[in-house]
């Protein structure tokens, strides 16, 4: 791997997951015994020395869609890792240096550090900093330090060897040196171009979550921990405005994001559909409550029971006459009850509207951040089976545009449609 990108060349029958197409391979092109999910390129030694002399070179589609699909995930793979890198070297920097840099100086700080244990490996890193001087490969001043040519393993030494000096900040050593070793698989298999599987990816991007967390490096915002920024979101979540996540149906979206989890910590909380089912049937009355005497202000707005609207989607979806318009209304005699046990009623305010519907919307605001859950009505798809889109809204740590982010967009289209609505008694 070089810091301008992934090289990967084809894979042998010693690389993880194998030839895609190997003798004895399970179905779908996974040989027996290896992971699930784990990617193997084409073009092992068996195939190169059965083509002879007139070897294809050219990589076929399905090549070039596993080659992507490898460098997707070592990709994102790599930036965890790199974030954890740099994180645990400011934080042996910022421990160790003012030990040893007033009796040793310089850089020969690090050295004394490594002690005789680590003597070979500090002296391979003094000489990895010489050759890069010598060959213009310090692009930064910063860098131009022993320390930055250490490596994950061997940061992680000088912490273990130092232990006594990082207890004051850090209460379990344990948990560091556990969630390390989850990180060693993923980073041998990213430094040399291996297949990674999709379990190992999920368990790294978890020990790098914690671990960053465990070092200082978090949020520290409560109302984030509902949807944590990750760190691809940080450097590519521009590219698709503040749109977080996606899902074919709401129900792969609660497995993701719970109610609880949506709702639990909201200080404002706007709800535009037709019978608002991801609310009402999903969080409790009683939470409701909980949630409005805390502090946090409601407007929820229905589609009028009453209206056109609602006997023209019964058409689309063939429901019996009648069904939808009693659902909604059961909703909302649901809330109405809610909005009848608070102590101030203002602050939880239901409306209906007689437009045609078209999206439902949960815009849930916290103290610091906001998350927005918006479907599109389909004509022949009920709400639990439409796509959802899980958008991101301003707040500390979201380093979004807010004049090209769509939670802006149906902000302002729910006040328009608010405005318009009448209220329910």
């Amino acid at each position: 791997m070089s810091s301008g990108g992934l090289e990967l060349p084809p894979g042998d029958s010693s690389h993880e997951g194998g030839p895609a197409d190997a003798p004895g391979g399970a179905p779908g092109g996974a040989p027996t015994g290896i992971p699930a999910g784990t990617v193997s390129l084409a073009g092992g030694p068996e195939e190169a020395g059965s083509a002879g002399a007139g070897a294809e070179l050219d990589w076929g589609a399905e090549a070039w869609s596993e080659v992507r699909t490898r460098a997707q995930r070592a990709g994102r793979a790599y930036i965890w890792l790199n974030l954890i890198e740099q994180r645990l070297r400011s934080v042996v920097g910022a421990v160790l240096r003012p030990i040893y840099e007033p009796v040793h100086g310089g850089d020969d700080w690090v050295v004394a550090a490594a002690g005789p244990a680590g003597q070979e490996w500090v002296q391979r890193a003094v000489a990895v900093r010489e050759v890069s001087r010598r060959k213009g490969y310090l692009l930064d001043s910063a860098d131009d330090n022993v320390l930055s040519f250490l490596t994950l393993p061997q940061l992680r030494e000088l912490m273990v060897q130092h232990w006594p000096c990082f207890e004051p900040y850090f209460d379990d050593r344990r948990e560091i040196e556990l969630a390390l070793d989850e990180l060693e698989v993923t980073r041998n298999v990213v430094s040399r171009n291996r297949a990674l599987s999709r379990p190992v990816l999920e368990q790294a991007e978890r020990a790098s979550a914690r671990l960053l967390e465990v070092l200082g490096g978090g949020s520290g915002s409560p109302a984030a921990d509902r949807l944590p920024i990750d760190a691809v979101e940080d450097l590519v979540g521009d590219r698709y405005a503040d749109v977080v996540s996606v899902h074919p149906d709401r129900v792969r979206l609660q497995r993701n994001l719970p109610a609880e989890d949506l709702f639990g910590g909201a200080r404002r909380l706007d709800a535009i559909g037709i019978g608002l089912n991801l609310l009402v049937q999903n969080f409790s009355g009683r939470r409701l409550v909980r949630l409005t005497e805390a502090g946090c202000r409601v407007r929820l707005l229905f589609l009028n029971p009453a209206s056109s609207a609602v006997k023209r989607r019964e058409r689309e979806l063939g429901l019996r006459k009648g069904e939808l318009s009693r659902s909604v209304e059961m909703n909302i005699l649901h809330v109405r009850r809610v909005r009848a046990g608070l102590r101030d009623p203002s602050r939880f305010e239901i409306h209906v509207f007689d437009e045609t519907p078209r999206f439902t919307a949960y815009l849930v605001e916290g103290q610091s951040s906001g998350i927005a859950v918006v479907q599109s009505y389909l004509r022949r798809a009920r709400g639990m089976e439409s796509p959802v889109l899980v958008l991101r809204g301003g707040g500390r740590g979201v380093p979004k545009d807010a004049d090209h982010g769509l939670f802006a967009t149906y902000r302002e289209e729910f006040e328009s449609m608010w405005e318009d609505s009448r209220p329910v008694s």
